[in-house]
């Protein structure tokens, strides 16, 4: 596995930003577009992935980073937990439930294959050149 300097190099890190960013557009259309409070819980829960990662990285040793995956991938469940919700309330169309609620799917599965690469990796700590 390539060593990382910073988060931005992560390719899940930009994956997960690329996906608050479509949730964040998608939110202003359909139904969706009025009810505030969902919308808000959702583009926080998407922006939570990335945020998290980034978090994470920056404390710069491998428990801290590991916690703060966990929190990732609990804000994927989180996402697809309210996309499934407005799947199922008639808020959202099963073509944009399936794409987006995939996603949300996928990146826990990612990020819990990247937190047990993490555990089984024997260096605990950055090493000196700030990379994991």
């Amino acid at each position: 596995m390539p060593k990382y300097r910073s988060f931005t190099e992560l390719p899940l890190w930009n994956e997960a930003v690329n996906f608050a960013a479509e949730i964040y557009l998608f939110c202003e259309t359909g139904k969706l577009k009025t009810d505030f409070r969902m919308k808000d819980q959702l583009r926080g829960a998407a922006a939570s992935i990335s945020n998290n990662i980034a978090e994470g990285f920056e404390y710069g040793n491998r428990k801290n980073f590991i916690r703060f995956l966990t929190y990732a991938k609990g804000s994927a469940g989180e996402v697809y937990n309210q996309l499934t919700i407005l799947y199922r309330a008639g808020m959202i169309e099963q073509p944009d439930y399936l794409h987006f609620s995939g996603k949300a799917l996928t990146f826990g599965k990612q990020i819990g294959g990247f937190i047990k690469y993490l555990n089984a990796s024997l260096q605990g700590t950055m090493d000196s050149n700030n990379t994991f």
